[in-house]
C-alpha cells in the first residue's frame, strides 16, 4: 500500500510536467513549420515575381516536399491563408497562419502567429 502511495505521489508530480512538454514541443513545431513555410512563399515570390495561388502549390513547384499538418489541430487542411496587403496588385498566398483556436502558453492565440 506504501509503494502504491508513492507511485500515485510521483506520478502527480510528472504527469503535469510531460503534459506541458508534449504542448511545448508542439508549439515549438508551429512556429518552425510557418517560419518554412513563409520563407517557401517569399523564394517563391523571388523566383517567379507572384505569389503562389495555394500552399499545394508551393508542393507542386517543389518549394515544399508536403504541407506540413498543423501540430495543434494534426490537420493539413486548418492552415489559414492571407492575401497579399492592399496595395499590392499581386494576389495568392502572401502569409500563411494557424487554424488552431484557443491560446498558446504564453497566452498569445494561435490565429495570430
Amino acid at each position: 500500500m506504501v509503494v502504491m502511495a508513492i507511485i500515485a505521489t510521483l506520478l502527480t508530480l510528472a504527469l503535469p510536467r510531460y503534459f506541458h512538454s508534449v504542448e511545448r514541443s508542439r508549439e515549438a513545431v508551429l512556429r518552425q513549420d510557418l517560419h518554412i513555410m513563409r520563407d517557401a512563399i517569399d523564394k517563391f515570390l523571388a523566383d517567379r515575381g507572384r505569389y503562389p495561388q495555394t500552399l499545394d502549390e508551393l508542393v507542386d513547384k517543389r518549394y515544399l516536399r508536403r504541407v506540413p499538418p498543423d501540430p495543434i489541430t494534426d490537420s493539413v487542411s486548418t492552415w489559414v491563408t492571407l492575401p497579399p496587403p492592399e496595395g499590392d496588385v499581386r494576389d495568392g498566398v502572401y502569409d500563411v497562419r494557424s487554424g488552431a483556436s484557443g491560446n498558446a502558453l504564453d497566452g498569445e492565440p494561435y490565429e495570430r502567429w
